[in-house]
């Protein structure tokens, strides 16, 4: 199986596919400026300590949530705003998800990565809105989409002139509320682009709270080392100082204070892989 050969860039600092580590990690949603400065700095220092690339993550609105009743977000301006703070206080680059085509020219003025939702991974007009911004593209694979389909979801962009994209396994619907990782999906996807594999959704139970999403965080270091072991090129993980509080996706996220323990875990497995290849 041929494995894509360029690499892409985040930002000025940032090479995707090439020989280090990347995290895209924070809070799911832009809860405040506290939080989101809170969980930063202690990701940006692990990640320093440990030579990992980072990038800070997370979302100025959750257009996708079970219920109309859940938490979206601090609104576009009011996120928008958080995630600028952020970026400029900690410099680190900031990727967060795009739900329609017209966020993505204003996303785009503070974000380095534009994020498509995995829900809508499909949507031409979003995928190529988020392409001409010229910003690098992470596309999460859909639920309902085998790992070969997501070649097209990578053609739209690149159609646009922008080849600064990436694909992001997260699961597949395996009948209801649950997901499950097929690892082949990986050196599937890893023929078209580099591959992130989002640890936090692929535990996620979509609804499974009846109203909201659950999810097994239990299983979050299994596949996270599988996933290493068969070769990726970074990963996703929402983390929060106090998961059991959070407004959105509670769950699945890892706590802050456990980050440095799975780092250090994930690190060694993809490590063992690059010695391998």
């Amino acid at each position: 199986m041929d494995k894509f050969k360029d690499t892409v860039q985040i930002a000025d600092r940032i090479t995707l596919g090439g020989e280090r580590m990347v995290l895209f990690g924070g809070p799911c949603a832009a809860e405040s400026y506290d939080i989101c400065m809170e969980t930063g700095t202690q990701v940006k220092a692990l990640c320093e300590k440990l030579d990992i690339s980072y990038v800070f993550k997370s979302s100025f609105d959750k257009a996708n949530r079970t219920s109309s009743g859940s938490y979206r977000g601090p609104s576009v301006e009011g996120g928008l705003d958080i995630l600028r703070r952020v970026k400029k206080d900690l410099q680190v680059p900031i990727v967060t998800d795009v739900h329609e085509s017209y966020q993505c020219a204003e996303a785009a003025e503070v974000a380095d990565v534009l994020q498509i939702p995995a829900f809508l991974c499909r949507q031409t007009d979003l995928l190529k809105a988020a392409a001409r911004t010229g910003k690098a593209v992470k596309i999460k694979k859909g639920q309902f989409m085998a790992p070969e389909d997501m070649k097209y979801a990578v053609d739209k962009v690149r159609g646009e002139g922008n080849n600064n994209v990436f694909l992001t396994e997260r699961g597949a619907s395996f009948g209801y509320h649950t997901l499950v990782v097929d690892m082949r999906s990986l050196p599937i996807m890893r023929q078209y682009t580099p591959v992130i594999f989002d640890v936090t959704h692929s535990v996620q139970q979509p609804g499974g709270k009846g109203g909201s999403s659950g999810g097994q965080r239990e299983f979050a270091p299994f596949l996270a080392r599988a996933a290493a072991a068969t070769g990726v090129d970074g990963f996703f993980i929402e983390t929060h100082p106090n998961p059991e509080k959070a407004l959105s996706d509670g769950p699945n996220m890892i706590p802050l204070h456990q980050m440095e323990d799975f780092l250090v875990m994930l690190k060694r497995y993809w490590e063992l892989h690059t010695l391998h290849h």
